[in-house]
């Protein structure tokens, strides 16, 4: 497929997943705990989880046979592929099923596993976020728009986002999130996906988190590189293997939030 060709495609895997969703949103569904009982976090699926991403794969698989992929609900298939999907049918399950409509369906490309291509999908409220490192754009039942990231070099003055601070493993890992969240001048929680696409969008400044899958962030860092931000690990490093994110407006942001997540650096 050419890029064109591409970029047409992940816009049709938004539609039918987003089709596949809707109908279980603010309605009764099946609900499932991953961790089982097993004492861990609990950590929702639904029926709509595993319709979308199933919706997905099918259409991969039909239509781009050599492409790998990568879900959060049904695994990896040749990821050792040139081209790799990397889905999560619903990122934000828990406001999925509390009636918020602040998750999204990420969708991301990777080519000899370096993130090229990413879209997040609210389809209930029409907006589709997309980016493909260089540029990255909107589009909502108010149009479309370019997005660009907010410059903010102090953290002093910036807004961070994470899902949820209790979500950080307790000592080194949390009372690093707790010395830049102290340092910035609001904080929000929360938001999963949706902060990654504010931030690109420049309403927001900074998002912290960890514990994340490539399915997790491997759609959205495209969205935000191509607004003009930068996405690593706290170390520095690529982001695409998940783990501990940090992403940030600017340059200068960025560094001055890696001296408080990786000090010894």
């Amino acid at each position: 497929m050419s890029v064109v060709d591409l970029a047409r495609f992940m816009e049709d895997l938004a539609t039918q997943s987003g089709a596949a969703i809707l109908p279980f949103f603010r309605a009764h569904f099946g609900l499932d705990d991953k961790s089982h009982g097993t004492g861990h976090a609990f950590d929702p699926v639904t029926e709509a989880d595993r319709a979308a991403e199933a919706v997905m794969r099918r259409m991969i698989k039909d239509q781009l046979p050599s492409h790998g992929i990568l879900g959060e609900e049904f695994g990896a298939e040749r990821t050792d592929a040139e081209c790799v999907w990397v889905l999560d049918p619903i990122d934000g399950t828990r406001a999925f099923i509390a009636g918020l409509p602040t998750w999204g369906t990420l969708i991301g490309l990777t080519h000899h596993g370096a993130a090229v291509r990413g879209l997040m999908h609210q389809p209930y409220l029409g907006e589709r976020f997309l980016g493909d490192g260089k540029t990255a754009s909107v589009r909502s039942p108010r149009g479309e728009r370019p997005l660009h990231t907010r410059r903010c070099d102090a953290l002093s003055a910036a807004i961070l986002a994470t899902t949820d601070p209790r979500l950080f493993a307790e000592g080194e890992e949390s009372e690093r999130y707790r010395s830049i969240e102290g340092s910035v001048r609001m904080s929000r929680y929360g938001a999963d996906c949706y902060a990654y696409c504010m931030l690109a969008a420049g309403q927001i400044d900074l998002v912290v988190e960890a514990g994340l899958k490539p399915y997790d962030i491997v759609a959205l860092i495209p969205i935000v590189e191509g607004a003009g931000g930068v996405v690593t690990a706290w170390d520095g490093g690529p982001a695409t293997s998940g783990g501990r994110i940090v992403a940030a407006g600017s340059p200068r942001l960025h560094e001055a939030a890696l001296k408080h997540l990786n000090p010894s650096a």
